[in-house]
């Protein structure tokens, strides 16, 4: 009868163990109701699965925590793409010669001459490219 008036299951309702004569003694759903009332018969919480330790996880995560080979799984590959590697490497030299083209460090034929060799996959990063830019004999520095 509990159960029914607190809209829950039988397993979820909580009769207190001092008031037993008391319970004893109820035996209409208003004797039942008033019991609630009292604080005689709650309904238990529902149990549920707490998320603080993978919330915790979670701000390590976002930290850079937690991702050593211990935890990969699957190549380089599977995880940033050939493509997406490509995107990222040719953006910066890209964008680092035009930096140097428009601050008057390298001339438009150089620039040019460079972005070719650029796409063509010659160059592993930005400090690559400037240390080939220096091997050809232009004088420039990283613009920050």
């Amino acid at each position: 009868m509990a159960a029914a008036l607190l809209k829950c299951g039988e397993g979820r309702v909580w009769l207190d163990p001092a008031s037993q004569e008391e319970l004893e003694d109820a035996v209409t759903r208003q004797d039942v109701r008033s019991a609630i009332k009292a604080g005689v018969i709650r309904a238990k919480p529902i149990p549920g699965v707490s998320r603080g330790r993978a919330r915790k996880v979670a701000a390590e995560r976002a930290k850079g925590r937690h991702a050593g080979p211990g935890t990969r799984k699957g190549s380089p590959h599977s995880r940033v793409s050939r493509k997406e590697r490509w995107m990222h490497r040719i953006r910066a030299q890209r964008k680092l010669l035009s930096e140097l083209r428009s601050g008057k460090k390298i001339t438009p034929g150089v620039y040019r001459e460079f972005y070719r060799r650029a796409k063509g996959g010659m160059f592993r990063s930005r400090a690559h490219l400037l240390l080939n830019l220096k091997l050809a004999g232009h004088t420039v520095e990283a613009p920050r």
